[in-house]
């Protein structure tokens, strides 16, 4: 992988991590065009993706600090049970990750067909925020093993995640604001044990890196930066209700993806 492959990849990873769009699915794009196999090296998946959960508890640190002050406190508290349902909804995609490994991989094939109709199943979610009025509930227990259930769905390549989370807590009718932070919070244990997974494989492996150290670094900082921005906007974008310009960005390029399969 040349230095301008990894920080294309990157900046991928970055954006489409926090925007509704998909990072997986385009990845898989990204793969057939610039013919790449990311998953041949782990070392890249995993720095890429550690550098999303740095961007993201760079933006919600305040957030986070508190909460971890009020979970030490030891009493159910609003921060206790804030994590509880955080954990809640990690259930699901710990299920899947656990009993239906092998069938998840096995969707990353550079399945272009199925990257774009699931993008289209992205683009109807958005679209359908559109057509109910916002709420003010603050994300009950059940809400928030619903959004878990959303974000399994969401392994799927083509499926977003922050699309299908942020999706289903409007559709429950949960304040804007809150569904946009809890859709951010709620992924960072998993990345975080995924990536761990990953050093682990890495660990037992005694295949050589096939990327320099210089394309490892620089795809690092792309996918940090562009993480970064692509996650405060996105927050800003939700509280507007602005999510139909990504629907229809999901749709055309899922056609296109289905098109050139």
């Amino acid at each position: 992988m040349t230095w301008i492959e990894a920080l294309i990849l990157g900046l991928i990873q970055g954006l489409t991590e926090f925007l509704p769009v998909s990072s997986s699915g385009h990845l898989e794009i990204g793969k057939v065009l610039l013919n790449v196999e990311v998953k041949e090296d782990l070392t890249f998946t995993v720095l890429v993706h550690f550098a999303t959960v740095l961007s993201t508890i760079t933006v919600f640190f305040g957030e986070l600090k508190e909460l971890t002050r009020g979970l030490f406190a030891f009493r159910w508290n609003a921060e206790t049970k804030y994590v509880s349902r955080i954990l809640l909804s990690m259930i699901p995609v710990l299920i899947v990750g656990i009993l239906f490994k092998d069938e998840v991989e096995s969707l990353f094939s550079g399945n272009l067909k199925l990257v774009g109709g699931a993008l289209l199943v992205t683009a109807a979610l958005l679209i359908s925020t559109q057509l109910v009025k916002a709420g003010t509930k603050k994300i009950p227990f059940l809400d928030a093993l619903l959004m878990g259930i959303a974000q399994a769905i969401a392994v799927i390549p083509g499926i977003s995640r922050a699309g299908a989370t942020i999706s289903t807590g409007l559709l429950l009718k949960n304040d804007r604001s809150e569904v946009a932070r809890f859709s951010f919070l709620m992924v960072l244990l998993p990345i975080i044990g995924a990536a761990l997974l990953d050093i682990l494989s890495l660990s037992s492996s005694n295949s050589e890196p096939a990327i320099s150290a210089g394309s490892l670094i620089i795809g690092f900082i792309a996918a940090y930066i562009s993480g970064y921005l692509a996650c405060t906007w996105m927050i800003r974008l939700v509280k507007k209700g602005n999510l139909y310009w990504f629907a229809i960005y999901c749709s055309v390029v899922g056609v296109i993806a289905i098109i050139f399969s």
